[in-house]
């Protein structure tokens, strides 16, 4: 006989999965076996069928519950470029550190010396930053 503190190992063990294998579809079906076990603790004589049951119900309910608010709750970030630095830069204005010779210069950008390409400079040409392919950023004269 299925008691409710199976469903509540089910449910531990499979909240352990989810460190293993994150995605959030194990934390879902976690809580759902906890749920049974809940039911369980009011109902003890529930068959184990209906056990079963009432587990596929919660996990389907709880997945499609998930999908569903997460497509409702997609939103742009304010931060779009957080992961790609250089992209950031495109648009800002510069001073060349160092001159561009055969359409390669640095310039000091934030708190970094970065690698520039473009067309041959002097030393101190304010630059603007058109483009990334990189580390590299793409520069034009301002």
């Amino acid at each position: 006989m299925i008691e409710f503190w199976h469903w509540w190992v089910l449910a531990v063990l499979l909240g352990a999965l989810e460190t293993v294998a994150p995605g959030a579809a194990f934390l879902w079906l976690g809580g759902a076996a906890a749920l049974v076990g809940f039911v369980l603790l009011v109902w003890p004589s529930l068959p184990w069928e209906h056990q079963g049951l009432l587990f596929a119900l919660l996990a389907i309910a709880a997945l499609v519950g998930t999908r569903f608010l997460s497509r409702r709750s997609a939103h742009t970030t304010h931060t779009p470029h957080l992961n790609r630095r250089t992209a950031q830069y495109i648009g800002t204005l510069h001073t060349l550190d160092g001159p561009i010779v055969n359409g390669r210069g640095r310039a000091q950008i934030g708190d970094g010396l970065w690698t520039v390409e473009g067309p041959d400079l002097p030393a101190g040409t304010r630059v603007r930053i058109v483009g990334a392919e990189g580390t590299l950023l793409k520069v034009e004269k301002a």
